[in-house]
Parts: C-alpha cells; structure tokens; sequence
C-alpha cells in the first residue's frame, strides 16, 4: 500500500499535469462524483465540519489500527475536496496521519485558487482529520 506522502506527491505532479484549472476543477468534480455518498443516518449535527460554508460531514472508524474515513458534502466542488482528502488519508494509521500535514494542498496551488470560503473549509477539514487522529 501506498504511504500518504507517496499520495500526496503522486496528486502533485497529477494536477500539474493538468494544463488548466478548469482542467483541475473538472478532475475535482470526476473525484467528488466517484465519491461513495454518505448515508443519510450519518449527517448529524455531531459530523459536521465546522469551518465550512457549504455542508460537510465527517464520520470515521478505526480498524486493525488504521483510520477509515468517510465523508459527503452538498456542493460538488466542495465533495471533491473531500474526496481528494480521503484517498490521501484513509486508510493510515494515526501516527503517518500525523507525521504527513497536507502541505501538499499548497503544492498543488489548490488554496491559491480557491475562494477564501472554501479554502477556509478545506483547511477545516484537514485540520478535523487531524484531530480525528490525535484523539485515536
């Protein structure tokens, strides 16, 4: 299995790969539409993301000492963010959640073309996964 920094700079180098942002943004939303949504029960008040102007909810389990993550959101880019947040991280254990911070999302210019809102909230949800991983 791939480590997260192997993740992390392999969606690097992807979307540089990528000429323009609509090009970006458009392998975002492929990211959101092939994210599994997250069942109704599960979009609490006690899952949400706070930080967010659109919706997010955030629900993990551990098993066999990793983190599994799930997550959804009601605005499709937003979704994509999310989704690009789980493959990195799901799947890990604490301790590599912790030892790779998502520097990456600066590597990849995601926060620069971003409006402040939703890089706000992209930041909120790192910094839950984060938390999420500190309290395992």
């Amino acid at each position: 299995m791939a480590t997260i920094l192997d993740k992390q700079m392999a969606l690097v180098a992807e979307f540089e790969a990528l000429a323009t942002w609509e090009e970006r943004y458009a392998r975002l939303i492929a990211m959101a539409k092939a994210l599994q949504p997250l069942e109704e029960q599960a979009k609490t008040d006690a899952n949400k993301v706070r930080g967010c102007s659109s919706q997010v909810w955030l629900v993990h389990e551990v098993r066999d000492g990793c983190i599994h993550l799930r997550a959804d959101s009601d605005a499709v880019l937003v979704r994509g963010l999310v989704a690009l947040l789980l493959h990195v991280y799901s799947g890990h254990p604490a301790r590599e959640i912790l030892g790779a911070p998502p520097d990456f999302l600066e590597d990849m210019g995601l926060n620069a073309h971003l409006s402040p809102n939703r890089a706000n909230g992209l930041a909120s949800m790192a910094a839950r996964i984060r938390s999420i991983a500190e309290g395992v």
